[in-house]
Order: structure tokens, then sequence, then C-alpha cells
């Protein structure tokens, strides 16, 4: 059984029994109830079913519901894979960001005959969400995959059609490489995208790639594996063609020295030096309030979801937080209080 065959069991397992919106696992006490990312679901799934402190029931409902409900006081914390603005933190009144896991995001395609590992770069990304570059047969995409048969395919660009941290990512990455995109469209959780079609959720984008001949996506890499997509292979700026995965993450997370006091990180498109760096990755967050009726509970799980509950990271194409946001985190926790 290949590797990729192990993960994607493993990913698909964890969804079965905590697949829906709201999913909850027992404890010997206390209850936490969280909203948002779905790109992060999977390792909260996993920290869900093998945490036994508290009941932690989180609803995978986007990034953008989950700033929501956690700056309405609907749930005991929210996640994002998107940092807060600065109007969100003003909005949220008195919480955190805390960078608790690490990924990267995958470019699943759906192109009939195309084997994995398609060769794209940033600004054909770009291109193709700006609506530039429509036929998979296209001169510039032909020109770095020689002996590649691309067929006369329209291409179907799929974006996130709700308020996602992923879309942020991603975008926040088409504005590195595209300055055409910096200008018409920017970085953000729900962007107007110029050309394609929107999915709701990580599961709903995947669905449309999977089901559209010609689609082209970004999504997490534990989604990819657990749908079986091919992924594309991304130049980064060393000239290197990289696979999303955890090769690639830990070329790309060797750039951060120091966390900021704010939490919010950025690691996409990294420096030429980081040769294995795949260029879209990024942290996810969870956001709490730094006063809570919840404190020691908060702090006990959080605590222990970025130090114990990192060793479920790997198998789920999540990369373990690195030392200096450890403890850096360990210092946003110890914050909250009742």
């Amino acid at each position: 059984m290949s590797r990729r065959t192990v993960i994607a069991a493993a990913i698909a397992a964890a969804s079965l029994v905590f697949g829906a919106s709201f999913a909850a696992a027992n404890s010997t006490g206390g209850n936490l109830k969280g909203a948002g990312s779905t790109f992060v679901f999977p390792l909260v799934s996993q920290w869900q079913a093998n945490y036994k402190n508290a009941q932690i029931t989180y609803g995978s409902v986007g990034s953008g519901a989950g700033i929501a409900a956690i700056t309405a006081r609907t749930v005991d914390f929210g996640a994002s894979d998107a940092p807060l603005t600065k109007d969100q933190f003003a909005a949220c009144k008195g919480c955190e960001q805390i960078p608790w896991a690490l990924s990267s995001t995958s470019i699943p395609y759906n192109v009939p005959g195309v084997s994995y590992g398609l060769r794209l770069t940033g600004p054909i990304l770009a291109n193709i969400y700006l609506g530039h570059i429509t036929k998979w047969n296209n001169g510039a995409i032909k020109k770095i995959n020689p002996g590649v048969k691309l067929p006369d395919l329209k291409i179907t660009p799929v974006y996130r059609s709700d308020g996602s941290g992923t879309s942020w990512n991603f975008t926040d990455y088409l504005s590195r490489v595209s300055r055409e995109w910096k200008s018409k469209v920017g970085v953000g959780t729900q962007p107007s995208f110029p050309t394609g079609i929107g999915g709701k959720g990580s599961s709903g984008l995947a669905g449309v790639v999977s089901r559209t001949d010609g689609a082209i996506g970004y999504v997490d890499e534990a989604y990819s594996l657990k749908n079986g997509f091919k992924v594309a292979r991304i130049q980064n700026r060393a000239g290197v063609f990289q696979l999303p995965g955890l090769g690639g993450i830990k070329g790309a997370v060797g750039t951060i020295h120091k966390v900021p006091s704010n939490g919010a990180l950025s690691i996409v498109n990294p420096p030429k030096t980081q040769k294995r760096a795949y260029p879209i990755c990024t942290f996810t967050y969870v956001i709490v309030p730094l006063k809570s009726s919840k404190a020691a509970t908060l702090k006990q799980f959080i605590s222990w979801a970025i130090t114990g509950g990192q060793k479920y990271a790997m198998p789920l194409q999540f990369y373990p937080l690195p030392k200096v946001v450890q403890t850096a985190d360990k210092a946003f926790v110890r914050k909250i209080h009742s």
C-alpha cells in the first residue's frame, strides 16, 4: 500500500467519524464549543477523538463564519486560516489569535489523461483565475510541461464561495506573484473572483472539482488526498517545481524566526534560499477571548493542542509547530483569564 493511500485512508476514516457540520467528542469533564476553518477540520477531528479533559464540539463552517461566531461569543473559540484584520480585532473586543496548526494549500485539477504533478507557476495560476488562460493546452502551460499531452479543454477555475481562510492564503500568494491580481482583486477571505465556479467549504470546492472535467481549485492537502485528486507542482522562487506536503511545508516554515505580537504569520512565496519550499503554505489560528468564563478549560485544551496534539499532525499532512511558534503560543495562552 502506497504512502498516499495510507494517508488518504486515515483522512477518510476521520471524515466518516467526524463528518457532520458540528462534531463532538466524549470527555471526562468540561465542554468547549468552537467553529470556523474547514481547512483545519481533519486535525481538529483527531484532537476531538483523543483529548480527554473536555468535550470539544466543533463546527466546520468556514473561517469567516468562525470569526463571526467568536466575535458574537456564540462559541468559546473560533478558528481561521486568515489572520484577523485590525477591524476584526476591534470588533472581537479582547480576542487574540494563536497559530495552532500549519499545512499547505494544494492545487488540484481534473484533466483527463494528465497525470499527477502537472507543473504550474504562480503567474499562470493568477492568469487562470483572472480569465486570461482559458484552455489546458495554452502555450504557457505546454512550455513548462514538455512531453505532457495537454487537451484542448476549457479550464474551469473553482473558488470558495464562503468566507474562507484558504481563499485568503491563495489570494495572498497570487498577490505576491502577480501585480495585476494584487491591483484588481487583492487579498481576502471572500474576494470577487473574476471568473469560475464557487463551492461552499473545502468539501464543496472539492466536489465541484471532482465532477467537472477541466476544473482546477485550491484546497488543503488533506482534502486533495481524501478525494484522490491529482495536484500540481508549483514553481517556487528557487525555480523548483514543488509538491505540497510535509517536505514543502518544512522548507517554507524555515523562514520563521519570531512571532509578532498579534500572532499573524505569512509564509507564502518564501525566498529562493528555501529551495525545497512549497510556495502556498499557511498557518491556521485559534481565536479566543482573553477573558472567558471557561478560561481554565480553554487554556488546558489549547496548551495540549499546540504540544501533545501536534503528534496527530503529520499523518494528515499538517506539519508540527516549530519551537519558536510553540514558545510564542504558550505566552499567548497564559494571557487567557476568567
